[in-house]
């Protein structure tokens, strides 16, 4: 066991993680541009120094022993915090920014936002990574983000509210869909959306049909054709609204207060602090304004 810090190497790790997530050498050697063997090698020079396999055959595919889940888990904490302690030295206008948004964020809320952030500082090495909810906050627990803008943190999440923008949910559907025995479209599993829309319907006398489509957007346009009804935020379908292809359904309970939060953890980058205050900054970003009007511990 003294041997691990030795064994646990950088490269190791990610290749270890790598293998975790393909599920196969052979695609991490690909991605990592050596040898299957030299992969194999890697791994198993963490077992050695760990004493217990990380990992499994089964058929073709390689499965993460519970060991293996464990230290994944670990892993990917230390390779995040690695890399952030290097972001952290670096100067703000050069850093490195990892967003982490939801589906619906990312479609209606982050464009403008971001626009204006990489307009004033083009050399931030940015990336945008779009996913569920719970998995974000995952990540970001993980290390993997700087920044999280998404619904309400879950309880227990290390990360701290920072800043919060309005938003509210609305019921929708095409002209002429029948509330009462209409099917719901739903947004992915992980989605807040998701979760407030089956809330709603959870008190009706009969369970209502419902057709789960993914992204904001995909029930969305689900919605136009006719298909059922569906919670949506209204910054959404502000223009189907206008020109009459969706309308609004009243429901009780509805409109649903659900603010978006911009998140990030206690002792952000210097990179992420330069983002916190661009998108706070209601003179540059005018209506697209996160306000920091919450106490800082979330």
């Amino acid at each position: 066991m003294d041997e691990l810090p030795v064994a646990a190497t950088w490269s190791r790790m990610q290749t270890f993680l790598l293998v975790y997530d393909t599920g196969s050498a052979r695609a991490a050697a690909q991605a990592l541009h050596v040898t299957p063997p030299a992969v194999s090698a890697a791994v198993g020079a963490l077992e050695d120094a760990l004493g217990a396999p990380l990992l499994e055959r089964v058929g073709r595919t390689l499965r993460p022993t519970d060991a293996g889940r464990t230290f994944a888990g670990y892993a990917r904490t230390m390779l995040g915090m690695l890399g952030e302690a290097a972001a952290s030295v670096r100067e703000a206008e050069t850093g490195r920014l990892r967003l982490g948004v939801v589906a619906t964020v990312s479609e209606y809320v982050l464009p403008r936002l971001l626009a204006g952030f990489v307009q004033r500082f083009p050399q931030v090495d940015l990336s945008v990574s779009v996913l569920p909810r719970d998995e974000l906050f995952a990540r970001a627990a993980e290390h993997q983000v700087d920044v999280v803008v998404a619904g309400r943190p879950p309880a227990g999440s290390p990360l701290r509210t920072r800043a919060r923008r309005d938003n509210q949910l609305v019921v929708v559907s095409a002209p002429g869909v029948e509330a009462a025995t209409g099917r719901w479209l739903l947004t992915g599993q992980g989605s807040g959306t998701r979760q407030a829309a089956l809330a709603l319907v959870a008190g009706l006398e009969s369970e209502p049909p419902t057709l789960t489509l993914g992204t904001q957007g995909a029930v969305l346009a689900a919605a136009r054709a006719g298909l059922g009804l569906a919670l949506a935020h209204e910054a959404a379908v502000g223009a189907d609204l206008r020109t009459g292809s969706l309308v609004r359904v009243p429901w009780s309970g509805v409109p649903l207060l659900r603010p978006w939060h911009l998140c990030t953890a206690a002792s952000p980058t210097p990179t992420t602090e330069l983002f916190l205050d661009h998108a706070t900054d209601s003179e540059r970003v005018g209506e697209d304004t996160f306000h920091p009007r919450v106490p800082l511990q979330g």
